[in-house]
């Protein structure tokens, strides 16, 4: 069984294969999920928007991974798509036990790389 990477977004209706840009023999790996019509994702289209807790966005991004793990037990790895996510990400990691990317990481990698 091949592994898979879990890409969670706020919204996956919106994160279409035009937008994955992955090669068509390598889509069925990639696995999208999304907390659309939960609470953050209620609050973040108000204007203004209202601050969401953290321990929201932890239950609602932790029962997405719960759910997609286990609809695809070969979920090996995690990116989140999210700026949001990353409060929750150690969480994520303690919980899930996986390696989890965000936008932190990318940072992080891109700093070191000019370092």
């Amino acid at each position: 069984m091949a592994a898979k990477i879990a890409v969670l977004t706020a919204d996956s209706t919106h994160l279409g294969p035009d937008l994955l840009v992955v090669d068509p023999a390598d889509r069925s790996r990639v696995v999208v999920g999304g907390i659309e019509g939960g609470e953050m994702w209620q609050n973040e289209m108000k204007r203004p928007t209202p601050q969401t807790e953290v321990s929201v966005i932890e239950r609602e991004v932790g029962a997405c991974v719960a759910r997609l793990r286990n609809e695809h037990p070969a979920i090996a790895a995690i990116l989140f798509e999210c700026t949001a996510f990353p409060l929750v990400a150690p969480t994520m990691r303690r919980v899930t036990k996986l390696p989890i990317y965000d936008i932190t990481t990318l940072c992080r990698l891109t700093l070191a790389s000019v370092a």
